[in-house]
Protein backbone atom coordinates (compact mmCIF):
# COMPACT_ATOMS: atom_id res chain seq x y z
CA UNK A 1 0.00 0.00 0.00
CA UNK A 2 3.01 2.29 -0.30
CA UNK A 3 1.63 3.53 -3.62
CA UNK A 4 -1.80 4.44 -2.22
CA UNK A 5 -1.43 8.17 -2.89
CA UNK A 6 -0.46 7.47 -6.50
CA UNK A 7 -3.49 5.17 -6.81
CA UNK A 8 -5.72 7.87 -5.29
CA UNK A 9 -4.48 10.40 -7.83
CA UNK A 10 -4.88 8.06 -10.81
CA UNK A 11 -8.31 6.90 -9.67
CA UNK A 12 -9.46 10.50 -9.17
CA UNK A 13 -8.34 11.49 -12.66
CA UNK A 14 -9.96 8.38 -14.15
CA UNK A 15 -13.33 9.03 -12.48
CA UNK A 16 -13.11 12.78 -13.14
CA UNK A 17 -12.39 12.41 -16.86
CA UNK A 18 -15.49 12.63 -19.10
CA UNK A 19 -16.99 9.29 -20.03
CA UNK A 20 -20.31 7.47 -20.40
CA UNK A 21 -20.95 7.48 -16.64
CA UNK A 22 -20.40 11.23 -16.36
CA UNK A 23 -22.71 11.85 -19.31
CA UNK A 24 -25.44 9.76 -17.64
CA UNK A 25 -25.06 11.62 -14.35
CA UNK A 26 -25.28 15.03 -16.04
CA UNK A 27 -28.32 13.99 -18.06
CA UNK A 28 -30.10 12.56 -15.02
CA UNK A 29 -29.32 15.70 -13.01
CA UNK A 30 -30.94 17.87 -15.65
CA UNK A 31 -33.97 15.64 -16.17
CA UNK A 32 -34.69 14.54 -12.61
CA UNK A 33 -32.80 16.81 -10.22
CA UNK A 34 -30.11 15.90 -7.70
CA UNK A 35 -32.16 13.21 -5.97
CA UNK A 36 -32.85 11.57 -9.31
CA UNK A 37 -29.13 11.03 -9.94
CA UNK A 38 -28.48 8.91 -6.83
CA UNK A 39 -29.74 5.62 -8.29
CA UNK A 40 -27.54 5.94 -11.37
CA UNK A 41 -24.50 7.06 -9.35
CA UNK A 42 -24.80 4.14 -6.93
CA UNK A 43 -25.30 1.79 -9.89
CA UNK A 44 -22.06 3.08 -11.43
CA UNK A 45 -20.24 2.67 -8.10
CA UNK A 46 -21.57 -0.88 -7.64
CA UNK A 47 -20.59 -1.71 -11.20
CA UNK A 48 -17.04 -0.68 -10.32
CA UNK A 49 -17.10 -3.14 -7.40
CA UNK A 50 -18.18 -5.96 -9.72
CA UNK A 51 -15.50 -5.20 -12.32
CA UNK A 52 -12.90 -5.01 -9.56
CA UNK A 53 -14.04 -8.37 -8.16
CA UNK A 54 -13.77 -9.91 -11.64
CA UNK A 55 -10.29 -8.50 -12.06
CA UNK A 56 -9.24 -10.21 -8.82
CA UNK A 57 -10.43 -13.68 -9.85
CA UNK A 58 -9.43 -16.25 -12.43
CA UNK A 59 -12.22 -14.85 -14.62
CA UNK A 60 -10.22 -11.63 -14.81
CA UNK A 61 -7.21 -13.58 -16.03
CA UNK A 62 -9.43 -15.39 -18.56
CA UNK A 63 -10.83 -12.11 -19.87
CA UNK A 64 -7.31 -10.74 -20.19
CA UNK A 65 -5.97 -13.79 -22.06
CA UNK A 66 -8.91 -15.20 -24.05
CA UNK A 67 -9.35 -13.45 -27.37
CA UNK A 68 -12.84 -14.90 -27.86
CA UNK A 69 -14.25 -13.78 -24.50
CA UNK A 70 -12.54 -10.41 -24.83
CA UNK A 71 -14.11 -9.93 -28.28
CA UNK A 72 -17.62 -10.89 -27.07
CA UNK A 73 -17.39 -8.51 -24.11
CA UNK A 74 -15.93 -5.79 -26.30
CA UNK A 75 -18.66 -5.85 -28.94
CA UNK A 76 -21.49 -6.26 -26.42
CA UNK A 77 -20.30 -3.13 -24.62
CA UNK A 78 -19.70 -1.26 -27.87
CA UNK A 79 -23.21 -2.01 -29.17
CA UNK A 80 -24.78 -0.80 -25.93
CA UNK A 81 -22.82 2.46 -26.00
CA UNK A 82 -23.63 3.01 -29.68
CA UNK A 83 -27.32 2.40 -28.92
CA UNK A 84 -27.23 5.05 -26.18
CA UNK A 85 -25.45 7.46 -28.52
CA UNK A 86 -28.00 7.07 -31.33
CA UNK A 87 -30.87 7.34 -28.85
CA UNK A 88 -29.52 10.62 -27.47
CA UNK A 89 -28.80 12.01 -30.95
CA UNK A 90 -32.46 11.57 -31.89
CA UNK A 91 -33.79 12.82 -28.56
CA UNK A 92 -35.46 16.27 -28.48
CA UNK A 93 -33.86 19.05 -26.37
CA UNK A 94 -34.51 18.75 -22.66
CA UNK A 95 -37.78 20.37 -21.67
CA UNK A 96 -38.33 20.40 -17.93
CA UNK A 97 -41.16 22.90 -17.77
CA UNK A 98 -44.11 21.46 -15.93
CA UNK A 99 -42.29 18.21 -15.15
CA UNK A 100 -41.85 16.70 -11.70
CA UNK A 101 -38.10 16.67 -11.29
CA UNK A 102 -37.91 13.81 -8.78
CA UNK A 103 -40.08 11.33 -10.65
CA UNK A 104 -37.14 9.10 -11.61
CA UNK A 105 -37.34 5.48 -10.47
CA UNK A 106 -34.38 4.69 -8.20
CA UNK A 107 -34.22 1.03 -9.26
CA UNK A 108 -34.40 1.91 -12.96
CA UNK A 109 -31.61 4.49 -12.67
CA UNK A 110 -29.55 2.03 -10.58
CA UNK A 111 -29.81 -0.68 -13.25
CA UNK A 112 -28.98 1.82 -15.99
CA UNK A 113 -25.89 2.98 -14.10
CA UNK A 114 -24.87 -0.61 -13.35
CA UNK A 115 -25.23 -1.83 -16.95
CA UNK A 116 -23.44 1.24 -18.25
CA UNK A 117 -20.48 0.79 -15.90
CA UNK A 118 -20.17 -2.90 -16.73
CA UNK A 119 -19.66 -1.93 -20.39
CA UNK A 120 -17.62 1.18 -19.70
CA UNK A 121 -14.23 0.83 -21.49
CA UNK A 122 -12.63 3.32 -19.11
CA UNK A 123 -13.56 1.28 -16.01
CA UNK A 124 -12.76 -2.07 -17.64
CA UNK A 125 -9.34 -0.86 -18.76
CA UNK A 126 -8.57 0.62 -15.34
CA UNK A 127 -9.45 -2.50 -13.33
CA UNK A 128 -8.04 -5.13 -15.69
CA UNK A 129 -4.84 -3.29 -16.62
CA UNK A 130 -3.98 -0.61 -14.04
CA UNK A 131 -5.64 -1.64 -10.78
CA UNK A 132 -3.73 -4.95 -10.26
CA UNK A 133 -0.41 -3.08 -10.37
CA UNK A 134 -1.20 -1.40 -7.03
CA UNK A 135 -1.71 -4.66 -5.15
CA UNK A 136 1.39 -6.27 -3.68
CA UNK A 137 0.83 -10.02 -4.05
CA UNK A 138 3.77 -10.71 -1.76
CA UNK A 139 1.95 -9.22 1.22
CA UNK A 140 -0.29 -11.39 3.38
CA UNK A 141 -3.17 -8.91 3.60
CA UNK A 142 -4.19 -9.23 -0.05
CA UNK A 143 -7.91 -9.02 0.73
CA UNK A 144 -7.44 -5.89 2.84
CA UNK A 145 -5.39 -4.19 0.10
CA UNK A 146 -8.02 -5.08 -2.48
CA UNK A 147 -10.90 -3.86 -0.27
CA UNK A 148 -9.27 -0.53 0.54
CA UNK A 149 -8.48 0.26 -3.10
CA UNK A 150 -11.88 -0.80 -4.41
CA UNK A 151 -13.80 1.11 -1.72
CA UNK A 152 -11.63 4.14 -2.44
CA UNK A 153 -12.49 4.01 -6.13
CA UNK A 154 -16.21 3.50 -5.50
CA UNK A 155 -16.25 6.35 -2.96
CA UNK A 156 -14.60 8.62 -5.51
CA UNK A 157 -17.31 7.69 -8.03
CA UNK A 158 -20.05 8.75 -5.61
CA UNK A 159 -18.32 11.99 -4.54
CA UNK A 160 -17.21 13.16 -8.00
CA UNK A 161 -20.48 12.26 -9.73
CA UNK A 162 -22.46 14.06 -7.03
CA UNK A 163 -20.32 17.15 -7.70
CA UNK A 164 -20.99 16.81 -11.43
CA UNK A 165 -24.72 16.58 -10.70
CA UNK A 166 -24.60 19.61 -8.39
CA UNK A 167 -22.86 21.84 -10.94
CA UNK A 168 -25.14 20.57 -13.72
CA UNK A 169 -28.12 21.77 -11.68
CA UNK A 170 -26.46 25.17 -11.25
CA UNK A 171 -26.16 25.47 -15.04
CA UNK A 172 -29.66 24.09 -15.61
CA UNK A 173 -31.12 27.29 -17.08
CA UNK A 174 -28.61 27.32 -19.95
CA UNK A 175 -28.43 23.57 -20.45
CA UNK A 176 -32.21 23.24 -20.66
CA UNK A 177 -32.66 26.11 -23.11
CA UNK A 178 -33.38 25.20 -26.73
CA UNK A 179 -29.77 25.82 -27.74
CA UNK A 180 -28.24 24.33 -24.59
CA UNK A 181 -30.51 21.30 -24.81
CA UNK A 182 -29.37 20.55 -28.34
CA UNK A 183 -25.73 20.98 -27.37
CA UNK A 184 -25.97 18.65 -24.35
CA UNK A 185 -27.84 16.01 -26.36
CA UNK A 186 -25.45 16.11 -29.32
CA UNK A 187 -22.39 16.33 -27.08
CA UNK A 188 -23.54 13.42 -24.92
CA UNK A 189 -24.46 11.43 -28.03
CA UNK A 190 -21.03 11.97 -29.59
CA UNK A 191 -19.38 10.95 -26.31
CA UNK A 192 -21.29 7.66 -26.21
CA UNK A 193 -20.57 7.03 -29.91
CA UNK A 194 -16.87 7.82 -29.43
CA UNK A 195 -16.53 5.38 -26.51
CA UNK A 196 -18.56 2.80 -28.41
CA UNK A 197 -16.26 2.95 -31.44
CA UNK A 198 -13.21 3.07 -29.13
CA UNK A 199 -14.33 -0.09 -27.37
CA UNK A 200 -15.17 -1.85 -30.64
CA UNK A 201 -11.71 -1.14 -32.05
CA UNK A 202 -9.79 -1.81 -28.83
CA UNK A 203 -7.15 -4.50 -28.99
CA UNK A 204 -6.55 -7.03 -26.27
Amino acid sequence: MSLYLLFLMMATLTVLSPGPGVVMTLTNALRYGLKGTLGGILGIAFGALIIAAISATSLGILLATSATIFTILKFAGALYLLYLGIKLWKAPPLNLEGQHLHKASFSKRFLEGLSLQLTNPKAIFFFLSIFPQFIDKNEINYVMQFSILVLTYSSLVVIIHCLYAFFARKARMWLTSQRGGKIINKGASMTFLFFGFSLATAKQ
